[in-house]
């Protein structure tokens, strides 16, 4: 790995959006992702990464406009036939999709490191922004429902569409789990370090708990800047803000603000947000305020103009 002047946490959607505006404003070549794997899960015998997944087709302008997930243009006669027959189709595969989990599988049954298949699909994909999983080890993330029994991130997230209560979150594995190579250096060697918009206790909490992970940033905690995923006391997408109030959170810029105090400096918020800005300050972080809806290409861009401009 070559030293990148931005290094990306990345989890998800939000994530995807802002590296994608970020290429438009700073070189590709000068930016790595590390990027959740505790969301990974074998369906049909293939190795599925989610979130390295929807960072590939959204860097490289294939993602599904209109999901946010999977390819544009995709076609879906593998999954037809599989519903046709009876098969589990509970998690849409699209045929090109599948395509690269077939690929992805192969080169791991052959050898090859997560790392290594995420580069070489990197290459495919026409991508220069290094894509990093944050782990080559198993890590998965476990969900302890209220109404009791503990569930995958999958069934939680897509089969059960979030729509179920939970009182605690762990990620197996963590405790073996090491860094893959090049992650720990990438964020010692950053200008800047972003916490994405991502969801901070199922997306973000699987980096931080890679051994070594969290405390670089804390060691390196005058150069991480987190971007809110809540906007209004809200989450713009998936179950951030439930997730939040469930486990103990305020649901709000001030209870990511008091989540992210150890490792981050500087919290970018929401316009909306503005009249929180001395709470956030209180609890330790300095304050950016901007429009951080990112709902095209260039007020992706404008964002990550902004925070690179107060950072600088």
């Amino acid at each position: 790995m070559t030293n990148r002047d931005i290094v990306t946490l990345a989890g998800g959607v939000g994530a995807a959006k802002f590296l994608r505006g970020l290429i438009e404003v700073h070189d590709p070549d000068q930016c790595a992702a590390i990027v959740n794997v505790a969301d990974d899960f074998r369906l049909h015998g293939l190795h599925i990464s989610p979130d390295l997944d929807t960072v590939t087709y959204t860097l490289s302008d294939q993602v599904n406009p209109e999901t946010g997930w999977g390819r544009v243009g995709e076609s879906w006669s593998v999954l037809a036939e599989l519903e046709r027959l009876g098969g589990e189709s509970w998690f849409s595969l699209g045929d090109k999709d599948i395509a690269l989990h077939m690929f992805r599988t192969q080169r791991i049954a052959k050898g090859a490191s997560l790392t290594e298949v995420t580069k070489e699909i990197a290459t495919a994909f026409d991508i220069a922004v290094e894509i990093m999983p944050v782990t080559n080890d198993p890590l998965e993330t476990k969900l302890t429902l209220t109404d009791g029994g503990e569930i995958d991130f999958q069934d939680y997230f897509v089969a059960r569409q979030h729509d179920v209560a939970v009182s605690a979150v762990r990620f197996e594995g963590a405790n073996e789990a090491a860094p893959a190579p090049g992650v720990i250096a990438a964020i010692d060697d950053a200008t800047t370090i972003v916490i994405a918009p991502s969801n901070p206790i199922v997306s973000i909490g699987p980096l931080l708990a890679v051994d070594g992970v969290k405390q670089r940033l804390i060691d390196n905690r005058d150069r991480v800047v987190a971007i809110s995923p809540i906007v209004g006391g809200k989450a713009l997408k998936g179950p951030a803000d439930r997730l939040l109030r469930e486990l103990g959170h305020e649901a709000s810029v001030t209870g990511i603000a008091n989540i992210y105090a150890d490792i981050a400096a500087t919290l970018v918020i929401d316009n909306v947000d503005e009249h929180h800005r001395n709470a956030v300050e209180a609890a330790g972080l300095r304050c950016i305020v901007t429009d951080t809806i990112m709902s095209d290409v260039s007020r992706s861009a404008a964002i990550t103009r902004s925070l690179l401009e107060a950072m600088s």
